[in-house]
Parts: structure tokens; C-alpha cells; sequence
């Protein structure tokens, strides 16, 4: 869905309609987010199946997820919204604006906080996720090591 927003919202822009415009940059912010989410609980997932293997059971899991994967980013959006739905449309009252005809967050503090911020969180629990992973299977490795050492003496 963020493939197919993002394609046709500079023709959607060009209708001049700012409730579409609106609409449109709202749908792109929100498959962003969602899109970066699923990639953090994939991550989750990852942590899961290879350090967690036998004691990872978790009741509702698959709801679980699906709420954190479609439920957070509609948070974002929601309080942005709240805030002030003029935060999003396609910059065509200013000339200097280069996406005047793109719909998406016209406000530099509104984008740096629910986007950049959003998404450096995102990779900083992703490499933690990895870090923590690669930690673990080195020291099995270490471990399988000795105990190969331990029954060849």
C-alpha cells in the first residue's frame, strides 16, 4: 500500500483538492510507519525464534502483533491529526517548496519528530535486536567449541 500511495500521489496532488491532498499524505505517513513497525517486530520475531527458541510462547501473539504492527502507527497519526490537520498537504502556497505537487508533511518539526525520529528508533531496536542476536550465537558457538575440545581429549 505505500508502493501504491506513494505512485500516484503527485497525480492525486494535481486535482488541487486539499481534503484529497490531505487524505493522501495521512495514508503515505501512516503505510511509512507501519511499513517500519512490521520491520522492528520482525525483529522481535527474529530475537524470538533464535534465542528464545523452546520458552518464546506467547499468548495472542499474531493479535499481539497485528495491534503493536497497525495500532502504533495510527497513534502517530492520530495525535498528529489531533494536533493540527494542516501539518499535512501538498505545499503549493509556497513556491520554494520543491514537492508542491506531492502531498505529505508540510511542517519541518512535525516530519522530524514523526518520521526521522520514529524511524532512528526503529533501527536502534532493530540493531539491538541483531547485536544481541549475534551475541548469542557466539557464544553457543564458544560453548560447542569447548565442549568439542572437552571429548576429543
Amino acid at each position: 500500500m505505500l508502493n501504491v500511495v506513494f505512485l500516484t500521489n503527485s497525480w492525486l496532488a494535481s486535482f488541487n483538492q486539499p481534503a484529497l491532498c490531505i487524505t493522501v499524505a495521512v495514508l503515505l505517513h501512516y503505510f511509512l510507519l507501519a511499513a517500519f513497525t512490521w520491520m522492528c517486530l520482525e525483529s522481535v520475531q527474529f530475537y524470538l525464534a533464535l534465542i528464545k527458541v523452546f520458552n518464546a510462547y506467547v499468548p495472542k501473539y499474531i493479535l499481539k502483533c497485528s495491534i503493536a504492527g497497525w495500532g502504533i502507527p495510527a497513534l502517530v497519526i492520530s495525535t498528529v491529526l489531533i494536533i493540527n490537520k494542516d501539518f499535512y498537504g501538498d505545499g503549493s502556497h509556497s513556491e520554494s517548496n520543491p514537492f508542491s505537487n506531492f502531498c505529505w508533511i508540510q511542517e519541518n518539526t512535525v516530519f522530524y519528530i514523526s518520521v526521522v525520529a520514529y524511524i532512528i528508533l526503529i533501527f536502534l531496536i532493530n540493531t539491538a535486536m541483531f547485536i544481541i542476536v549475534l551475541l548469542q550465537i557466539h557464544s553457543m558457538k564458544s560453548r560447542t567449541h569447548k565442549r568439542s575440545r572437552f571429548w576429543k581429549r
